[in-house]
């Protein structure tokens, strides 16, 4: 490693712990962010090492290959309380402050990548990337929506966010769709803001219609996906994705089902694409696609119906595997976690203390050093704050 090399140079003459680099890194690795920071004012050899973009790298791949450190969070619907659990009890709910809680309009989460998390204000155009384990926080510049001519009835606006592995950069991506009055005609504008030029860019327009019901896109590699239907008038819904590389679209292939008759999601479920099937307060299927694009490789991977499994629900969303992987968490009704059984297809509910707001979306965040450009905007408990300057 680079680092450890300049390391070496940089800490002769300085306090540096007596023992080989190699074993303190190994060491730091394995903590979580808060004591992690800390540490950086221990020296400025230690300040270097744990700033440097290997370690940071490393940090996030080995907290992401173990599961450690993640953390499970509940994001309000009405901006009044959201909350984050830590994932391997779940049992205490902590009171999160974001950097747009200080708006009057409501905040929403528009995806998560890497420890960093994708934050939209409608009301105030605000969009922001924010690390809620550094306390830092990224404003994106302000980019303009360009009305079309002819009357419109509808706006409908949707964001992901994601990481490109080949420019190693991190990508905001806003689709605004228009819809004209008593026609099937629409369009579409569609930019991605790229976080190393702090700037946005058109790129080709999505050329099917968004699905209303839908408010992110869901990261599975790559590639942002979201359901999509031809035509404003086409009941039909099929997944579509945007690989953040090539900045293509794609139609996804959907498993053969046995019966249509319902209303399609998307999630994420341990690194792979799922397709959540809602027979309208009868079931829900989750399929897992295995192998990204290859539709043979779609399997239903839990069938959670009522009352056999769940006296009653409206929905139920698949959240992540426990780490034994037997179980899954699943978000009942947006409002409590459950577990579910693989094997014996049954519901274990969580008691989580603290406050829970009713009406929560869940998103799954790992913690990391991922640095961004914005100030430290949030003090963390005790009323301190980190920089990272």
């Amino acid at each position: 490693m680079e680092t450890r090399r300049k390391l070496r140079q940089r800490g002769k003459g300085r306090e540096m712990p007596d023992f080989p680099l190699d074993l303190i890194v190994d060491i730091l690795l394995r903590l979580p962010v808060k004591p992690l920071l800390r540490f950086r004012c221990v020296s400025k050899p230690f300040c270097a090492l744990i700033d440097s973009p290997d370690f940071v790298k490393s940090h996030l791949k080995r907290s992401t290959q173990t599961r450690n450190h993640l953390t499970l969070i509940l994001w309000d619907y009405d901006n009044r309380v959201s909350s984050s659990v830590t994932f391997d009890s779940l049992d205490n709910a902590v009171e999160l402050d974001h950097p747009l809680g200080s708006s009057h309009w409501p905040t929403r989460i528009v995806g998560s990548c890497h420890g960093l998390i994708g934050l939209r204000n409608r009301e105030d155009v605000i969009l922001a990337i924010w690390n809620p384990s550094t306390r830092r926080c990224q404003e994106l510049p302000f980019t303009m929506t360009h009305y079309p001519v002819y009357h419109v009835y509808a706006q409908h606006e949707m964001h992901g966010f994601g990481y490109d592995s080949i420019t190693d950069d991190y990508k905001m991506v806003r689709f605004v769709q228009f819809f004209e009055f008593g026609t099937d005609n629409f369009v579409s504008s569609v930019k991605v803001y790229t976080m190393k030029s702090n700037s946005w860019r058109k790129i080709r327009d999505f050329p099917y219609c968004l699905y209303y019901g839908q408010g992110c896109a869901v990261l599975v590699g790559s590639a942002l996906h979201w359901v999509a239907h031809r035509l404003p008038s086409d009941a039909a819904k099929f997944v579509a994705a945007l690989d953040l590389t090539t900045e293509d679209y794609r139609v996804v292939p959907q498993p053969e089902f046995s019966d249509n008759a319902f209303d399609m999601n998307v999630a994420e479920l341990g690194g792979c694409l799922c397709i959540l099937c809602d027979y309208d307060q009868v079931r829900v299927d989750v399929w897992v696609m295995k192998d990204c694009g290859v539709k043979e490789s779609w399997s239903k991977l839990v069938s959670v119906a009522q009352p056999e499994v769940i006296p009653s629900f409206e929905s139920v969303i698949p959240v992540a595997y426990s780490k034994s992987g037997c179980e899954v968490l699943l978000v009942q009704d947006n409002t409590k976690l459950v577990w579910y059984d693989l094997e014996h297809k049954t519901i274990k509910k969580i008691k989580t203390r603290g406050r829970i707001t009713d009406g929560f979306e869940s998103f799954v965040c790992v913690e990391s050093l991922v640095p961004l450009n914005g100030r430290c905007v949030v003090p963390n408990e005790g009323g301190e704050t980190y920089a990272t300057d």
